[in-house]
């Protein structure tokens, strides 16, 4: 089995593989170090119901209510309700999350949940901590396995899927300077997310929807990729650092440039209503003053006493030191913060085990699109998606020698019938990543319209990013790499518009301030298969 990526989702796919029985050999590849990922930046925690008041129904229940009627409701369900086993599994394998004077861990409040729910580790280093310890658990696992059947390909980027008579065959990566072919019948694709297509993200440099694209090019369906959620608070000065859905939960409010508290108007739910009503409500209130940021104000936080500026720096240290480093004192001043591109709700389409519509190819993580989100991620979902599906992705691979089935249900989601979508862009312009990414955010970011979308399209068509690229053996420089995730994101950006584009009307993360109302007809994921 290859698995191609080392945040949660491929460290838990790569653990359950090693650990059942048999003596399948396990590839695990990653573009960078095997700890660069999304995972290891993520700050606010991970979303599961374990409390005495808590069950997994209330946990779907809040899920489905931010995803705006696009959520598997099956996923949903299958998700939430695996969650405790696989926490309390990481928790075995050594996850260090918060916890009281006992050793239970605390659960905290955030966006749009209806009850604390939200496991941290070191305040603000939740996916750190959940990185550490599965890769620690992956050591250990390996080096007891006697049959030697972990092989760890490190600064190895991912070039293509490799298909023969439809199914799937290996993969390429271009590694050490040359492009090498891995041969394997199952492919489980871990690869995260694609926040590299806008100037402003909060994702790693290595976000550059490469497995999403890999797997739409040897015709397997795309869904759901007009999705992009953007938090609504990163710092909007120095290195741009994420500022944690926590911070709000703990009681942190939002003001515009006047000082003027603008979330109590646009939600009963205030600066804790879900993710795409305050992401765009900040990106109104910055048109409307000019490009200015808003204000993270932690003044209305109960510190039980403590004098503020400790009390921040014991639960948010991460963030009090990229304040610090930015030259805000937050205990003491507002924090200006803007949105930014956050997380991808859309990708490859996969059943309840992870298969994708081509046969031996698996997705988990947020490349994939299982259906947890819908049209919105409820915060602190994304690290227990990654956590559940990839182990079940690895199950689903090991049972299925043959990778041929294809499991999805009529009616476990509403799916619009497949379009079919455009090429890769084939036009003669060299990409430039910075404009591309300006156009993006122009186009189809937090707010769009068919003029901006119009714009976006003609852009992206007019680039090169064939997909004819280094075969087997041929030498590949860093510069020649760094031109392969470009053509990545031109071609997922084409994608995005196009969906984009199509979806007349606002719902969750989509924004049309021409189209400013939901449409029921349009209550279906968007599929997308290569022209």
């Amino acid at each position: 089995m290859i698995i191609i990526g080392t945040g949660v989702a491929g460290l838990a796919a790569a653990l359950e593989a090693l650990l059942a029985p048999g003596d399948e050999p396990v590839t695990l590849v990653t573009k960078a170090a095997p700890a660069d990922s999304a995972t290891d930046r993520a700050q606010g925690g991970i979303a599961v119901a374990l409390g005495a008041d808590d069950s997994p129904a209330a946990h779907a229940a809040d899920t489905l209510a931010v995803g705006c009627g696009l959520n598997s409701e099956a996923a949903v369900r299958a998700i939430t309700a695996a969650g405790p086993a696989a926490v309390l599994r990481l928790v075995a394998a050594g996850c260090a999350f918060d916890a009281d004077a006992t050793g239970r861990p605390v659960p905290g409040l955030e966006a749009a949940h209806s009850r604390p729910r939200i496991l941290h580790a070191g305040g603000d280093a939740t996916g750190h901590e959940i990185e550490r310890a599965l890769l620690a658990a992956l050591d250990r696992v390996a080096a007891a396995d006697r049959r030697d059947r972990l092989r760890l390909l490190d600064h190895a980027v991912l070039v293509r899927v490799v298909t023969a008579d439809g199914r799937v065959t290996g993969v390429d990566i271009a590694r050490a300077g040359r492009v090498e072919r891995l041969a394997d019948r199952r492919v489980v694709l871990a690869t995260g997310g694609a926040g590299q297509l806008y100037p402003v993200t909060s994702n790693p440099a290595v976000s550059c929807g490469d497995g999403v694209v890999a797997a739409w090019e040897v015709g397997a369906l795309v869904a759901d990729l007009e999705f992009v959620q953007f938090h609504p608070t990163v710092l909007a000065v120095g290195d741009r650092s994420l500022v944690s859905e926590a911070v709000r939960g703990a009681g942190a409010v939002l003001r515009d440039a006047r000082g003027r508290r603008f979330m109590v108007d646009r939600h009963p739910l205030a600066e804790l209503a879900p993710r795409d009503v305050v992401a765009y409500a900040c990106a109104e209130t910055m048109a409307v003053q000019g490009g200015r940021p808003v204000l993270l104000d932690t003044s209305a936080i109960d510190t039980g006493g403590q004098p503020r500026d400790a009390w921040l720096a014991g639960r948010f240290p991460g963030i009090t030191a990229a304040c610090r480093a930015a030259g805000i004192d937050w205990a003491r001043e507002p924090v200006p913060v803007a949105p930014a591109a956050h997380y991808l709700m859309g990708g490859v389409l996969v059943d309840a085990d992870g298969r994708t519509s081509v046969p031996g190819l698996w997705a988990a993580g947020e490349c994939a699109c299982t259906g947890l989100h819908g049209a919105n991620r409820l915060a602190s979902n994304s690290l227990l998606e990654g956590l559940v599906t990839g182990a079940r992705a690895a199950r689903s691979a090991l049972a299925d020698a043959a990778g041929t089935r294809w499991d999805w249900a009529p009616g476990t989601r509403p799916l619009g019938e497949p379009l079919t979508s455009p090429d890769a862009p084939a036009g003669t312009e060299p990409v430039d990543r910075a404009r591309l990414q300006r156009m993006m955010w122009a186009g189809a970011g937090p707010i769009r319209d068919a003029a901006g979308l119009a714009a976006l399209r003609e852009h992206i068509a007019a680039l090169d990013a064939g997909i004819d690229r280094w075969q087997p053996g041929e030498p590949v420089s860093a510069t020649a790499v760094r031109a392969l995730e470009d053509r990545s994101l031109a071609t997922l950006a084409g994608l995005v518009a196009f969906a984009a584009e199509r979806r007349c009307e606002s719902r969750g993360a989509h924004r049309r301030s021409d189209h400013p109302r939901t449409n029921p007809a349009w209550q279906h994921a968007t599929v997308l298969r290569r022209g």
